[in-house]
């Protein structure tokens, strides 16, 4: 089946389809009577490009030494050429006889053969060509798998001799494949990998060097050093086999999330199948050592086929894996303990590695077997954002009376999940808003639960209680964002001074008094801090109200990365302590730290992006407002170390609100946002300074009069000049057209309206009726049509349900003055047609690629529409989440015409079997039902980017340029709840 995951592919694929998409038409108007005309000289045509397709493919075949290649592709020529006589002998029995019933079922027949022969034979290359670089990636693993036998500097250098230029040629062959894909994700989890083993390189060097120069001296820090040097060998190892995984992948779910369970399940067989050749040599290796890199790598098998377990749909695969791995587990320890005590050529010791050899290669297709079994049986999950969970939950309430196999009810139950989660870190008023909201939100779900077992969704009373949930659930997700935001100012107020402090303490010199028990104190409050700023991270990527896919997995990855580094970084530092003199252990403590600082900024950026800045800088200034009234009863009670405590909170707040402040105004592309921000900025940054001055006076004297006032007048000032930051950056937030989340005006009070009884105040009588009748008014602009037109879908209709999502998103707009509503209104219209012709309910095979043409050119539209709007939007970043999203849509919708067309040519040419997902989608063979499939997945993506970039314009256009003569106007029409 066609398959579009490179640039060339589809660039070759699209004017084949385009021509047999023009074949099939004459064919089917051939059916209604027509003559067919001449087609001699088209046919012609694609005779001689497919004989030097031909002849290149064998040339391709005898040049390469790939026997996959030379065993794919032969089958795949065979097909074109076999295609290529169909169209001519149906062209010379075409010229006999135009109306030959024999001759049109050859020319169908053979145009399908160019089209899916032609993408057999792409793809047979393009596979050849990944497995290259397959084999590069390869090499370098096998090149990690011996840092364990590197025992001096020698070794070292020829290491690192070797490993160089093979580690090159890897990195520019991924980038070079980068950039030939289609997929955005998939270019984008390249992208991370390759930049993650690049991080890792020096790492690794510097970990190998540690090891040897610790292990040459006889040093304490051995241990540590292995461990370290072992862990950036595991990490890229870990990168190089995701790697290899995204390069095999030819399709993608727009939908789909690095956290989904499938993802999470492939990547994990991903890395046992990598894994399995290192494990099995160390078994069958009597002389191995005992926690090497091979006993790491069966470890590694083993936690991540739970990992696999924990994630089955079916429960029973779970529990097979997890007794399988106990039992594996069991094995493995007896095995490590007789090798420790040099028993490892004994009979029990060889009985028990064949036996986990068996056992790991059973393990191995138990595994395989559940993730298959999950990814088929394509049940969905809630959302990994509480943004997520919240449009499931309303999806259900808008219908729910559609079985969504539970799927709304499971989010609305998982947003209580996340919300005691986050109330669990609170304490006073709004711990108790939370948990009475979840109370709420809990009974609501419950009660509309009971009224669907008794057959009631349609009732008034159904349509109450969901309108009331819907309203609680909202009510939830503000809560849960403003107290994540007041967390995260709270924790990510000092990123540094822990690290400081150990680097410090690691650094001692020998005789200091309780030189080890203070390092243990200082690397305890790292690790705990760190965990701490980890956890906060990952917390607002669930439940903090960003949706943007990039910046919540990207705060995920962050603080993964910050987590495994913690035990490290203490490692590294214990080395330190113990061999201060040596330079190899400070040179690679100081690139840990590096690194890791480095990680932390990151993760902090990319919280910034993901919260809101004025509710940020509110929520800091009630932290400053907090300490100064701290600060004042530490004053009262001649508290120094208190002062300089609170004091330097009020500080570090305040630098944290310059940084957010300056990220926003260098954001902007506002001259006149720009000027106001960066005013209020300098006004704050001169501010700091006399705070910091008057507190270190007030801290050496805290009874003096003069010293408190000093420090109290200073300390307004700064306080002032937060609120005219917060101002100046809120003024952006507060005039938004529209006002985003406002609620819809009340109604007019009618209560004191009544009748007269007093003649004189009547109205003047109107005049009696002329002979002619006054015109009458324009009709109102409407989507009535929209609204009326659109059919409800059903559980069995994935393309109908895509388009219906769309539909939900922008019915809530009208479509006056706004271009890009219009548009994916209309190709909403489109894809319920087009589902409606797929499934075999009326219409022709014109019908359907003349359909599918028109989403193709209504995505051109959108697209346009959206590049416009995001060249005039003055906010950076919203300009470049619109571009990246945007830019997808017109890649899709080619794609869809090519698979449209695929379908097309299959439509009545074999008899109708049954889907196995249970659609009612008209399906022939094998292949028509793997063309379906992908035409289902393709309109999916589709419709969910079009969502994706009707929310990003909408967002972008409070931010646009007043001279830009902008347009579109978003007028909200009054949601179902209301």
């Amino acid at each position: 089946m066609p398959v579009f995951h490179t640039k060339t592919i589809e660039s070759i694929l699209e004017p084949v389809a385009q021509q047999v998409s023009k074949l099939v038409i004459l064919h089917e108007e051939a059916e209604d009577g027509n003559a067919m005309p001449d087609l001699s000289r088209p046919v012609q045509a694609v005779k001689l490009a497919v004989d030097n397709l031909i002849k290149v493919g064998y040339e391709t075949i005898h040049n390469s030494e790939d026997q996959i290649l030379k065993q794919e592709m032969p089958p795949a020529l065979n097909r074109v050429e076999e295609a290529s006589v169909f169209l001519i002998q149906a062209s010379d029995m075409l010229r006999t006889d135009p109306y030959s019933a024999a001759a049109r079922k050859k020319l169908i027949d053979g145009s399908r053969g160019i089209l899916q022969g032609t993408s057999a034979l792409l793809l047979a290359f393009d596979e050849s060509e990944v497995r290259k670089i397959i084999r590069i990636c390869k090499n370098v693993l096998e090149y990690l798998a011996i840092t364990e036998v590197v025992e001096s500097l020698e070794d070292l250098v020829t290491f690192v001799k070797n490993l160089s230029p093979v580690l090159t040629r890897m990195a520019k062959e991924v980038d070079t494949r980068e950039r030939e894909l289609t997929h955005q994700v998939h270019r984008e989890w390249l992208q991370r990998a390759i930049e993650q083993v690049k991080q890792l390189t020096p790492a690794l060097i510097s970990g190998i060097k540690i090891f040897v120069t610790t292990k040459s001296q006889g040093g304490p820090g051995l241990e540590e050093a292995q461990s370290n040097r072992d862990y950036v060998t595991q990490k890229m190892s870990n990168e190089i086999h995701e790697i290899i995984r995204v390069l095999q992948l030819t399709t993608y779910d727009e939908e789909e999330w690095d956290a989904d369970d499938i993802t999470v399940m492939k990547k994990a067989q991903n890395v046992i199948d990598g894994k399995m050749k290192q494990a099995q040599d160390w078994l069958v290796d009597t002389q191995a050592v005992v926690g090497g890199a091979g006993e790491h790598a069966l470890r590694q098998i083993l936690e991540d086929s739970l990992c696999i377990a924990n994630r089955c749909v079916n429960p029973e695969d779970g529990e097979n894996i997890t007794k399988t791995v106990s039992n594996i587990e069991s094995m493995i320890n007896a095995l490590c303990e007789l090798r420790q005590q040099g028993k490892g050529n004994t009979p029990q010791a060889l009985s028990l590695s064949r036996g986990i050899v068996q056992m790991l290669r059973e393990l191995q297709d138990k595994c395989q077997k559940a993730v298959t079994a999950s990814e088929r049986s394509g049940l969905k999950k809630p959302a990994h954002t509480v943004g997520g969970k919240l449009e499931q939950a309303q999806r259900w309430l808008a219908n729910s009376a559609m079985d969504d196999k539970g799927l709304g009810q499971q989010a609305a139950r998982m947003m209580i999940s996340d919300a005691l989660k986050v109330a669990e870190g609170l304490q006073g008023p709004k711990r108790a808003e939370i948990l009475q909201l979840c109370n709420e939100v809990e009974n609501l779900t419950d009660q509309l639960n009971d009224l669907a077992r008794k057959g009631m969704t349609n009732s008034p009373q159904a349509r109450a209680v969901a309108a009331a949930l819907s309203q609680k659930l909202n009510q939830l997700k503000s809560k849960m964002q403003d107290a994540l935001v007041t967390q995260v100012a709270d924790d990510f107020m000092d990123i540094s001074t822990p690290l400081k402090m150990m680097s410090d303490a690691a650094m001692t010199p020998f005789g200091t008094p309780r030189r080890e028990e203070n390092f243990e104190e200082k690397a305890r409050n790292f690790s705990n801090h760190a965990s701490k700023l980890a956890a906060t991270g990952r917390s607002l990527a669930k439940s903090g109200g960003c949706n943007d896919r990039r910046t919540v997995e990207g705060i995920q990855t962050c603080a993964q990365q910050v987590d495994d580094l913690i035990p490290h970084m203490v490692k590294a530092a214990r080395i330190v302590l113990m061999n201060p003199a040596n330079q190899a252990s400070v040179e690679h403590f100081d690139l840990l730290k590096g690194q890791w600082t480095e990680n932390m900024e990151k993760l902090r950026g990319l919280i910034d992006e993901a919260i809101d800045t004025a509710a940020f800088i509110r929520a800091n200034e009630e932290g400053i407002l907090q300490d100064t009234d701290r600060t004042e009863q530490a004053v009262m009670n001649l508290d120094a170390p208190g002062i300089v405590n609170n004091t330097s909170s009020i500080a570090r707040r305040a630098h944290r609100i310059l940084q957010v402040a300056k990220s926003e105004a260098d954001n902007s592309e506002d001259p006149q946002f720009v000027e106001r921000v960066n005013d209020t900025i300098n006004d704050l940054r001169n501010t700091i300074a006399p705070m910091v001055q008057n507190a270190k006076i007030l801290a050496q004297n805290p009874r003096d009069p003069q010293a408190v006032g000093g420090w109290r007048g200073a300390n307004q000032q700064l306080i002032n000049a937060v609120g005219r930051v917060r101002q100046a950056v809120g003024d952006r937030a507060n005039h938004q057209y529209p006002p985003h989340g406002s609620d819809f005006p009340a109604p007019p009070d009618f209560s004191h309206l009544n009748i007269s009884d007093h003649g004189e105040n009547a109205p003047p009588r109107p005049p009696l009726p002329r002979d002619t009748a006054p015109p009458r008014p324009p009709p109102p602009e409407t989507d009535d049509e929209f609204e009326m037109t659109f059919p409800a879908p059903q559980a069995n209709q994935p393309i109908m349900m895509a388009a219906h999502a769309l539909h939900m998103d922008v019915k809530q707009w009208s479509s006056r003055d706004n271009e890009i509503i219009a548009a994916a209104k209309k190709m909403a219209l489109l894809m319920a047609r087009l589902s409606q012709l797929v499934r075999g309910e009326g219409g022709t095979k014109k019908d359907l690629i003349d359909c599918a043409k028109a989403i193709a050119e209504q995505s051109e539209e959108v697209t346009r529409i959206a590049k416009g709007l995001a060249m005039d939007c003055t906010d950076k970043r919203m300009r470049t989440n619109l571009l990246q999203v945007c830019e997808r849509i017109p890649t899709i919708g080619t794609q869809l015409k090519i698979l449209s067309t695929v379908k097309a040519t299959m439509l009545g040419a074999q008899e109708p079997i049954a889907c196995p997902d249970g659609s009612e989608i008209v399906c022939g063979s094998e292949e028509d039902m793997e063309a379906t499939e992908m035409l289902v997945g393709n309109a999916q993506n589709l419709m969910q980017s079009v969502r994706e970039t009707v929310q990003c314009a909408e967002a972008a256009s409070i931010k646009i340029r007043v001279d830009s003569g902008y347009s579109i106007r978003w007028t909200r029409k009054r949601p179902w709840y209301t």
